[in-house]
């Protein structure tokens, strides 16, 4: 295909941007919310800066600027930021601001990064030392929070902390490869409650009921993510996040759909009624297996497996209509709980109940990172 449209793509979704009313936050816009610091924002400034950094154009650095600029005051106080929430997905956008202060120098972003940092530093834990997901939900490990937190947490330990604690990052990702990991199926369940009393939950295991796509895209994500940050004084340490990260890619090939090349919502449930291909988790595995092949960390055919998913979701989702292209299939949202909203429950039924838009960051963020990769490739 003619892969330039995606520039075109990207493009527009700019140019209908506003810090305070970004296109791409779907949730947002459907509720009305007030524009305040987040993940979904996170995303989309995380793609944009890879995008920036693989074409050196700086209407993507400034655009970027601009709009974080919007969110971190002088103090590196951050709009709409509430620590005492212990809300891992707060964390997620921290990443880009690394990149703003090398790129602009201002003081604030490094002020916004030690903000954040603190709350890493308190997060309440499970008794296996993983961080509770949020504080409304305590005990409880989500596969979501280890890309929202552990890449932030990486950066800061190898740029600002001299790897101190990189062997905490390594001991999380491994206890939910140990605890959540089915060796059979060979995927991993959404959540997770160490204490085994969220209604959710299995009462031996702790375990969620059934395995969520885009939940397995953060966490693969996340591995991959944070293993290219790791510095190479912890080649020791990085040794096992790799074992597990090339684990996690080879199990889930064999769900990827042998006709239109992109991967279920419920990814073992293939063909079951009311269950669809998803653009998001699809676009997070691509995006994880190219990266994960060129950087040597699984086998080099994963970066053409990836580029199959990749072009899987553009034969289907990417359409354009009146000159405006849209990317569609991206499942809105899912969680577990919490008690008073008993509806996400974790099931089958539940993840194929949600609703499934077009150009929501949660997907079309992966989506453009993978065509990051894609471009390295081709």
């Amino acid at each position: 295909m003619d892969y330039s449209v995606i520039d075109r793509y990207i493009d527009g979704l700019i140019a209908q941007t506003t810090p305070d009313k970004p296109v791409w936050n779907i949730e947002n816009i459907r509720h009305g919310k007030a524009a305040a610091w987040n993940y979904i924002d996170g995303c989309m400034m995380t793609s944009l800066y890879t995008i920036y950094g693989q074409t050196g154009d700086r209407k993507y650095l400034d655009f970027i600027d601009n709009f974080v600029d919007y969110y971190v005051f002088d103090d590196g106080s951050v709009r709409g930021y509430d620590k005492e929430t212990y809300n891992l997905d707060n964390l997620n956008e921290g990443r880009v601001l690394f990149d703003l202060y090398r790129e602009t120098g201002k003081e604030k972003y490094k002020k916004a990064i030690e903000l954040l940092y603190g709350q890493i530093l308190s997060q309440p834990r499970t008794g296996t030392g993983n961080f509770w997901h949020k504080k409304i939900y305590p005990n409880q490990v989500w596969l979501d929070g280890l890309y929202m937190a552990q890449v932030f947490y990486t950066r800061c330990e190898a740029e600002l902390n001299g790897g101190k604690n990189l062997q905490d990052i390594v001991n999380q990702f491994s206890a939910v490869y140990d605890n959540m990991y089915d060796k059979n199926k060979r995927l991993y369940y959404h959540g997770w409650d160490w204490s085994r009393t969220a209604f959710w939950a299995d009462k031996n295991t702790g375990l969620s009921k059934s395995f969520w796509l885009r939940s397995i895209g953060w966490y693969t994500v996340g591995l991959v993510d944070a293993i290219s940050y790791f510095p190479g004084y912890a080649a020791g340490l990085k040794s096992r996040l790799t074992e597990i990260f090339a684990q996690t890619v080879k199990g889930l090939e064999r769900y990827i759909d042998p006709a239109e090349h992109m991967f279920y919502q419920v990814p073992d449930q293939m063909g079951r009624k009311g269950n669809y291909l998803e653009t998001s988790g699809s676009a997070m595995i691509a995006y994880a297996m190219m990266k994960g092949a060129r950087l040597g960390l699984t086998d080099k055919r994963f970066a053409d497996v990836g580029k199959s998913v990749f072009d899987g979701i553009c034969d289907k989702y990417l359409t354009e209509t009146d000159g405006r292209l849209n990317l569609g299939g991206i499942c809105l949202v899912a969680g577990l709980g919490p008690e008073n909203n008993r509806r996400r429950d974790g099931t089958y039924e539940y993840y194929i109940s949600e609703p499934v838009v077009e150009n929501d960051a949660k997907g079309t963020g992966p989506f453009v990172m993978a065509y990051t990769e894609l471009k390295r490739l081709v």
